[in-house]
């Protein structure tokens, strides 16, 4: 879907946008390089995500437990 950076997305457009990202994050894909593919910012993306009632990962990296002793 081809968007114009910074226009408004509403109705069916919203909803399309909504399922295409939704399938490719799914598929694996960050909200960072969806953020980027479709020129859009992570904010936008998450927000779109989150209102689609897409189930969001964690955050990758390490984690700050205590060690086992």
């Amino acid at each position: 879907m081809e968007l114009k950076k910074g226009s408004r997305v509403t109705g069916p457009d919203r909803d399309k946008l909504a399922g295409d990202l939704r399938t490719r994050y799914d598929k694996g894909e960050s909200i960072r390089s969806l953020a980027e593919a479709t020129g859009r910012s992570y904010g936008f993306v998450h927000r779109i995500l989150s209102e689609s009632g897409t189930a969001l990962r964690g955050r990758g990296g390490a984690t700050r437990s205590k060690k086992a002793s």
